[in-house]
């Protein structure tokens, strides 16, 4: 089968990147030759026998908006020419806004834009407004690419609703959830047995938190106000504070002794073995998948049920608050995983087990599964 993937970048990292990879490892392993319409590929994925790449580098244009529009206007013309020679064209939202045969979904803007936590409505400032347009431009084109595919794949249940509410067919859209590298993040002990090494204290309950820090959608403010009610927990925060107001807030607030700023880092899966369980409120979250890798980690998790990922999380590994805002049950939930180690152990244990459930590897074999049938459906 030829396949044609028309997207940003295929490589380890954020959801959308991850996924293209696998996929594209697995349609490897299948035999499958495979074209790649990108801005960034993985070297090994680019070097391999079946991969071809098309690029279209467009970093040097101002703004990540203009960006994504430039390469969606290289993407029609390519693929205006090119289509008639594949099985199987898939894009990733508005890559392009040519007719495809699926579209895997992985943010839904028009969703986004209606949030009461839209960075506009709280950041009244240009940045604010550059991001509403963002939003607004990316939810109108998207529309037209939802319209304009056969199937969609959604990355979760809440991705899913989130179509059907503008209006997308429901017969049309697929769920796959989002996988976790199970090789990359598993569970040591003693959880503290790393942390001298990270410029983290010992002997502490220790919690983290990772997310990006230019809007406030990540919701760290929120577990800052409930870290004050948490005498003896420090917080380990992993993301770029550049241009960030939350260091300075957490010193107004009395917590700089308690808050560690890591900054950005690569070695996350590492960080996630030296702390006691993972924190993650988001007031808009499609999936989270640092939260499935936290439990891949054995770490219990405490997130928000506007997150794709509270799908898969129990009682039994995890709180899921019903509001994102609510910072007394916030400081509940700290609370309970922070006085009880037994119960931690337990959770951790059970969190494992489901991210077992949900490898990269299932997920890929999930959709070549899909896309063999799409591309063959009498077979």
């Amino acid at each position: 089968m030829k396949i044609c993937i028309i997207t940003s970048n295929v490589k380890k990292g954020d959801g959308q990147a991850r996924v293209n990879y696998e996929i594209v490892n697995q349609a490897i392993a299948r035999n499958h030759q495979i074209t790649l319409v990108v801005r960034h590929v993985a070297t090994e994925i680019a070097q391999n026998k079946l991969v071809s790449c098309v690029y279209f580098a467009v970093e040097k244009i101002p703004t990540e908006l203009m960006r994504g529009f430039k390469f969606t206007r290289n993407s029609d013309r390519w693929l205006q020419k090119n289509e008639h020679e594949y099985d199987l064209i898939i894009s990733c939202g508005a890559v392009t806004s040519r007719a495809t045969d699926i579209n895997v979904v992985h943010f839904v803007h028009s969703a986004w834009l209606n949030s009461p936590f839209h960075t506009l409505r709280m950041n009244r400032n240009l940045y604010g407004v550059y991001q509403w347009m963002y939003t607004a431009l990316n939810a109108y084109w998207e529309k037209f690419a939802f319209q304009k595919t056969k199937m969609l794949i959604a990355v979760s249940e809440t991705i899913k609703n989130e179509l059907i509410g503008i209006g997308i067919d429901e017969a049309k859209i697929q769920v796959i959830a989002n996988g976790v590298d199970v090789d990359e993040f598993f569970p040591t002990s003693p959880a503290y047995q790393n942390r001298q090494r990270f410029g983290l204290p010992e002997k502490v309950d220790l919690a983290l938190f990772v997310g990006e820090f230019r809007t406030n959608r990540k919701n760290l403010d929120t577990v800052l106000k409930a870290l004050v009610n948490v005498p003896s927990l420090h917080l380990a925060v992993v993301g770029s504070i550049e241009k960030s107001s939350y260091p300075q807030l957490a010193k107004q607030m009395g917590l700089a002794e308690r808050v560690h700023f890591l900054g950005y880092r690569s070695d996350i899966a590492k960080i996630m073995q030296a702390v006691d369980f993972f924190v993650f409120p988001s007031r808009y979250e499609p999936f989270g998948m640092v939260v499935s890798e936290a439990m891949a980690s054995g770490l219990p998790v405490i997130t928000t049920a506007v997150s794709g990922v509270a799908a898969i999380i129990t009682p039994e590994c995890g709180i899921v608050l019903p509001d994102s805002e609510d910072v007394l049950a916030l400081t509940n939930a700290l609370i309970t995983l922070t006085t009880n180690f037994d119960l931690r152990m337990q959770m951790g244990k059970a969190a494992r087990a489901i991210a077992e459930q949900h490898s990269w590897i299932s997920k890929a074999k999930t959709y070549l599964d899909l896309f063999e049938r799409f591309a063959n459906p009498k077979v």
